[in-house]
């Protein structure tokens, strides 16, 4: 019976990917539409009832794979789904810092006509606010991403280095 047990447990570990591997593809997933496509295939498995970060790096993947679909009506139908996705996670989790910088990544990326852009200050905000209350790993990805970004200024750096 403990066999079994172990068993089980360690096939739901392994079936399972793990928040610092999502973290780390994640910043390279704009690189190619390969990239976009390994994420999303990594993230298919999550769902509404898991751990939100990991529900919120889904709705990414969904965004994300949605630049690549040929069809415009397939593109709009998968970008809607995705962001559907990420505001109800963020709306279950509105103090997660993580959460919201995978909005924040995307709003600042996408096009202007998807009208997908209305909480980049808001999220820009929570971040530098509530950066230093965070653990060390979650602070080395969240300053990576910060250094990085465009919505934040020479200053607002300069607070999270």
């Amino acid at each position: 019976m403990k066999l079994l047990l172990s068993f089980v447990l360690w096939i739901s570990f392994i079936g399972s990917p793990d928040l610092a591997s999502i973290r780390k593809m994640y910043s390279t997933v704009v690189k190619s539409e390969a990239n976009a496509k390994e994420f999303s295939a990594k993230m298919a498995d999550i769902s509404n009832s898991d751990d939100k970060t990991l529900v919120a790096y889904k709705a990414a993947s969904i965004l994300l794979i949605s630049k690549f679909e040929k069809k415009i009506q397939a593109k709009m139908d998968r970008f809607k789904e995705g962001a559907k996705l990420l505001e109800s996670t963020i709306k279950s989790e509105p103090n997660n810092i993580e959460i919201r910088m995978i909005r924040l990544s995307i709003q600042e990326n996408v096009p202007g006509i998807t009208g997908y852009k209305k909480n980049i200050k808001e999220d820009k905000n929570f971040i530098i606010t509530h950066y230093n209350e965070q653990n060390i790993a979650l602070k080395e990805y969240l300053k990576a991403f910060v250094l990085q970004s465009k919505s934040f200024s020479d200053k607002e750096k300069q607070l999270i280095k």
